[in-house]
C-alpha cells in the first residue's frame, strides 16, 4: 500500500492533487499536513474518504510535529505548503521566509530522518523573474534565478535548499515549476476567482496598472497530473517546468471571463499597479512533454467553462471563502472604491 505525506493539502492546488492521487490509487494512504492559514480550507476536503485520507493540523516549521505525523518509509513527501500571494509578501515578508524557506528545510530534514523515498517540491515560474515582452523568450529549466518579489525570493531559496539536499545528502528530490493555476476551490484573492466572484455579484473588478502583464495559465488538474508524473517517473534531482503554452494578458483574462458569464466590461476598474510588478511570464514545457509524456488536457476555453460551472454550483463555498478576514484584506489592498462587500 502506497503512503504519501502531503503538506498544504487543504489549499487550492494541494487539495486538487489529493483528489487526483486518491482517484488514481484508491488503496493508497495519504497524510494531509496543513496549518490552515487563511487560504487553507477544510471545505476543500469535505467529501474525501477518511479511510484513505488523514488530516493532521500542523505547521511545517514545527519539526517535532512534522516528525510525529510522518511515518517511516513513506513513499513520498509532496510539498505544496507555502505562502503564495505576491501582494501579501510585499506587505509583510516574514511569514514567507518562515514557511517557504524554514518550513522546506524542516521537511527535508524530516525526509532524511524518516527514510522517505522521494521528495517532490512544488515551486513557481516566478523564481526566474520577468521576461521581455516579445514572444520569442521563454523560461526553461536552465533559466537563471532572478526573483523580483519577496514571495519569489523565498521560493528561490527553497529550491536551493532542495537542490542542496539532493547533492549533499543524496535525497531523491524532484522540483516542479508552474505558472498561474485556475480551477475549482481557489482562494478568491487570486485573479480569476476574484474576477468571477465579483462579476457574479456585479461588483467592481480591480485590475493592476494597464492590465497588460502576461501570465502563463494552466488548469489546476493538468498541473496536478504533471506533478503526479514527476513523482512517479521524474529523474532524481530533476527540475521540470510545467506550462500549458497559454500566455494571456491579465486584461484579456478578465475580459474573457466577463464575456463568458455575460457581464459588462464596465465593471473593470484600473487600480494602482503592484510595486515591482513582473511584466511577462512564459514557460517552455518541452522537457516534461518529451521526457515524461505530459500534455495538458484542457484548453483555456474548456478549463474556464469548468471553473465557472464549479463556482456557480458551489456558491456556499465561495460565500464562506469571501467572509471575515478576506474582506479586510480586500479593502486594504484595492481601496473602498472597489469594495467587495
Amino acid at each position: 500500500m502506497a503512503k504519501f505525506f502531503i503538506s498544504g493539502g487543504a489549499g487550492f492546488i494541494g487539495s486538487a492533487f489529493l483528489r487526483l492521487i486518491l482517484a488514481e490509487d484508491p488503496s493508497c494512504q495519504v497524510i494531509n499536513f496543513d496549518a490552515l492559514t487563511y487560504a487553507g480550507n477544510m471545505d476543500n476536503l469535505a467529501d474525501l474518504d477518511e479511510n484513505c485520507h488523514r488530516f493532521v493540523h500542523g505547521d511545517i516549521t514545527d519539526a517535532p510535529a512534522v516528525l510525529k505525523a510522518l511515518p517511516e518509509g513513506c513513499d513520498a513527501i509532496i510539498n505544496f505548503a507555502a505562502e503564495s500571494h505576491v501582494d501579501r509578501s510585499i506587505a509583510n515578508a516574514g511569514e514567507f521566509l518562515r514557511t517557504n524557506i524554514v518550513g522546506t528545510q524542516v521537511l527535508l530534514d524530516a525526509a532524511r530522518e524518516r527514510g522517505i523515498r522521494r521528495f517532490i517540491h512544488i515551486s513557481t515560474d516566478e523564481v526566474m523573474g520577468s521576461l521581455p515582452e516579445n514572444e520569442d523568450s521563454f523560461f526553461t529549466e536552465d533559466s537563471p534565478f532572478a526573483p523580483n518579489s519577496p514571495y519569489a525570493a523565498s521560493k528561490a531559496a527553497a529550491e536551493h535548499l532542495v537542490r542542496a539536499a539532493h547533492h549533499t545528502f543524496g535525497l531523491d528530490t524532484v522540483i516542479t515549476r508552474c505558472g498561474n493555476n485556475y480551477g475549482p476551490r481557489q482562494f478568491p484573492e487570486k485573479l480569476l476567482p476574484l474576477v468571477l466572484s465579483n462579476a457574479i455579484n456585479n461588483e467592481p473588478i480591480p485590475v493592476y496598472g494597464d492590465g497588460r502583464n502576461v501570465r502563463d495559465w494552466i488548469y489546476v488538474e493538468d498541473h496536478c497530473r504533471a506533478i503526479l508524473l514527476a513523482m512517479k517517473k521524474g529523474r532524481p534531482g530533476a527540475v521540470y517546468n510545467v506550462g500549458a503554452r497559454n500566455e494571456r494578458r491579465n486584461l484579456e483574462v478578465v475580459e474573457s471571463l466577463l464575456e463568458t458569464v455575460g457581464k459588462s466590461a464596465s465593471l473593470i476598474r484600473f487600480v494602482k499597479d503592484r510595486p515591482g510588478h513582473d511584466r511577462r511570464y512564459a514557460i517552455d514545457p518541452t522537457l516534461i512533454e518529451s521526457e515524461l509524456g505530459w500534455h495538458p488536457r484542457e484548453t483555456w476555453e474548456s478549463g474556464l467553462q469548468k471553473t465557472i460551472q464549479w463556482y456557480r454550483e458551489n456558491g456556499r463555498w465561495l460565500e464562506r471563502a469571501r467572509s471575515g478576514a478576506y474582506q479586510d484584506y480586500y479593502r486594504k489592498q484595492y481601496g473602498a472604491e472597489v469594495s467587495a462587500s
